[in-house]
């Protein structure tokens, strides 16, 4: 018995340096494809998985340990990096079974992408590409038409209500954001026709005409007229 709990052990601490090395290369891949890295990200996202093919096999022997919180955790942050991959550069969503992971992790890790989107979607605000940012924002919508219909108890999905309803929270927060730079565009373009218009029309502001400066009244000049009154 010693010495089964001493290969659990000697197993445990192999997975949980995996495990960090596997949450890192995820947090890595997710920046490389905001900065538009695209082989980068793929790299790191690869490597991720083949790190978690590793955990897989190394817990063969210990099937309990593939649900302790940190091998979870850094397979949820797999299921983020790969899911927010394909939907930046417009591929196929990976299904849990594509990624390996359970279903807690991948549902948690669905949920938490749409934080990626948001931060994607201020970029393209500020690139002016509404068009993208609406896109991303109906994915967004359908992420959470689909987790909002997820129900069973905490212990089994791992506190994806709390996820969910984050979700809600930043999905509203970014529909008011590219709401407000719609509107905010709608009338600067409104301005620049009416402005266009108002010129077209010889109804900007006028020049004034030679001379008129002379007919302004000025003391020093109606006195210097008439000398006499000096």
């Amino acid at each position: 018995m010693i010495h089964e709990m001493e290969q659990k052990n000697a197993a445990r601490e192999k997975v949980l340096t995996a495990s960090r090395e596997l949450t890192r290369s995820c947090a890595l891949s997710i920046r490389a494809v905001h900065r538009g890295e695209n082989d980068r990200a793929r790299e790191l996202r690869d490597r991720a998985k083949a790190i978690s093919d590793e955990i897989t096999a190394e817990l063969q022997d210990h099937p309990d340990l593939c649900y302790a919180g940190y091998i979870l955790d850094s397979r949820k942050e797999l299921a983020e990096a790969a899911i927010t991959y394909a939907i930046i550069n417009r591929l196929p969503i990976p299904s849990r079974h594509d990624l390996g992971v359970e279903p807690a992790s991948y549902l948690n890790g669905l949920g938490e992408t749409v934080g990626e989107l948001r931060r994607f979607i201020l970029d393209k605000l500020r690139q002016g590409d509404m068009e993208r940012c609406e896109e991303i924002l109906q994915v967004m919508d359908d992420i959470y038409s689909i987790l909002v219909t997820i129900d069973f108890p905490d212990a089994m999905t791992g506190g994806l209500r709390r996820t969910t309803d984050t979700v809600r929270g930043i999905m509203e927060k970014t529909r008011g954001d590219l709401t407000t730079a719609l509107r905010q565009r709608e009338l600067a373009l409104a301005l620049e026709r009416v402005g266009v218009k108002a010129a077209d029309l010889g109804l900007g502001p006028e020049e004034p005409e030679l001379g008129s400066s002379s007919q302004h009244f000025s003391p020093t000049m109606q006195n210097s007229e008439h000398p006499e009154r000096l």
